[in-house]
């Protein structure tokens, strides 16, 4: 499929990307710095024959589009870190009931409000673990702008394909940065699960685990119950059995989980033989990668590994990618929480992270490339 060149921020690719995607509705609330994603569905959507609504407050956002995705829409909703949080009771109901949808999150320094203008990456924890109960959703984590937009196409495939939510995290420093971007010159075309069930199809059942069962269209002759509670491939509530919830929990974690080598997405660069390595996700692959060349053209080998997917993770994936070298440093725009993934993968003793939150003050090049040169004694 052929492209064009454009000129986008992160917001403007993002929508941009759902808009390319097939996104017919869009429920939100205004929040820095995610505003402009809104801003831009509520000109465009309306000239498409789509839906946009300015929610009263987040939790109807996300309870709007999960509505919205069972009446037939393709949907999606954007917000930052305090919005996220009151979404996720509804991120919840929606992997019950494997409703798909889209959640951007442009995250921002918290806790609380924050620095409501300021880049931060301290949303992955609640990006994977946010809701209650076992579940889990996939996360991807733009680095630049041609990944906000190709990775919101590709956020509304796997939740067609998969009935599922996506979360697609980004921060202030994609958001509102620019760049050469490449898009589609016509709307992708993308599968849909939702179709009349054929004899004997249930909407809550599927015999292989790793394929979700058609989605059943409301408000065409079907009598569809779509509950939160536990329930049974028909859809019916079954509150008490051990053998219902069971059945039902396990197969929402393995259409995640076994789905992993269709759903994890990292790259991987080396130079020479290297005794250490940086490992980056989101916007500090920016910095990553020029500490990365800036080591190579002194002659160091170093090893730089990308995060694209932050949920499921593969954690196999990093013990081999990091298995021959001494030293892993993590740097993150939070405390540390990538950090823990890696410790799990290689060893506590062998990582080393560089943290940096506040101010909208970036972790530099000179940082990482100084760190690497200090445990390598250059």
């Amino acid at each position: 499929m052929s492209r064009v060149k454009t000129l986008l921020s992160g917001n403007e690719a993002v929508a941009r990307g759902a808009l390319d995607a097939g996104c017919s509705f869009y429920a939100g609330y205004p929040i820095s710095p995610s505003s402009e994603i809104m801003h831009i569905m509520a000109r465009e959507l309306p000239k498409r024959g789509g839906v946009f609504i300015q929610a009263e407050d987040e939790l109807a956002a996300i309870n709007m589009v999960i509505g919205a995705s069972w009446a037939g829409a393709r949907a999606m909703t954007a917000t930052s870190g305090p919005g996220f949080s009151l979404m996720q009771e509804g991120l919840g109901y929606a992997v019950m009931t494997e409703t798909p949808l889209v959640v951007v999150d442009v995250m921002r320094v918290g806790p609380a409000t924050g620095q409501a203008t300021k880049p931060s990456q301290g949303d992955v924890m609640q990006a994977r673990w946010g809701r209650h109960g076992d579940q889990y959703i996939p996360v991807f984590a733009a680095s630049n702008q041609q990944e906000a937009y190709d990775l919101t196409i590709r956020a509304f495939m796997i939740a067609e394909e998969l009935r599922t939510p996506v979360i697609l995290l980004t921060d202030e420093f994609i958001a509102h940065g620019k760049s050469v971007v490449l898009v589609h010159r016509n709307p992708v075309e993308i599968p849909s699960r939702r179709r009349r069930l054929e004899p004997g199809e249930l909407p809550f059942h599927s015999e292989n685990p790793l394929t979700p069962p058609p989605m059943p269209p409301l408000g065409e002759g079907f009598n569809v119950l779509v509950t939160g509670s536990t329930h049974d491939g028909r859809g019916m509530r079954d509150t008490s059995s051990f053998e219902v919830h069971w059945k039902l929990v396990t197969r929402l974690k393995e259409k995640i989980w076994g789905n992993l080598d269709r759903l994890f997405i990292a790259e991987l660069w080396e130079h020479g033989e290297p005794r250490i390595a940086i490992l980056c996700y989101g916007s500090t692959c920016w910095s990553a990668r020029e500490a990365y060349r800036r080591l190579a053209g002194e002659g160091f080998s170093v090893k730089l590994v990308k995060l694209v997917t932050l949920w499921p993770l593969d954690y196999a994936f990093l013990r081999r990618a990091l298995s021959n070298v001494d030293y892993v440093i993590v740097p993150e725009l939070n405390l540390g929480q990538v950090y823990f993934d890696v410790a799990i993968a290689v060893g506590l003793e062998r990582v080393v992270p560089l943290n940096k939150v506040g101010g909208g003050i970036p972790i530099y090049p000179s940082e990482i490339a100084g760190l690497a040169m200090k445990l390598l004694g250059g």
